[in-house]
């Protein structure tokens, strides 16, 4: 056989049309689980500025001025808070920025992920 060539076998039939497999209809749908969830936690610290806070939490978390500073309060008080919870990948990603901006800006403010 030549190089590039394909052979195409046929049956004894006139037709060159091929069968096409049969797909069996599937009567149910299978059930997914939900994707665990994971929090993203900021933690207090003596440096980081309130409103350094308040601008991370606008900035990466979406919230608006009132909703931020309730958390921002939360952190300072209770030296810890939850500032959403998402699947694994958007909370790694969101902990990763958070902590790189305060790097950046040369504050300690540091986010963990934890499951919900």
């Amino acid at each position: 056989m030549a190089r590039g060539t394909i052979t195409v076998a046929h049956d004894d039939r006139d037709s060159d049309v091929l069968d096409a497999p049969v797909v069996k209809e599937q009567t149910s749908i299978p059930e997914l689980e939900e994707p665990p969830m994971y929090k993203v936690v900021l933690l207090n610290d003596d440096y980081t500025p309130m409103e350094f806070v308040v601008e991370v939490l606008q900035m990466f978390f979406s919230m608006d001025r009132e909703k931020a500073q309730q958390i921002m309060m939360a952190v300072h008080t209770l030296g810890r808070a939850t500032c959403g919870i998402f699947t694994r990948d958007v909370a790694d990603t969101k902990s990763e920025q958070v902590n790189q901006y305060a790097q950046i800006s040369q504050y300690p403010l540091l986010s963990i992920v934890e499951r919900a």
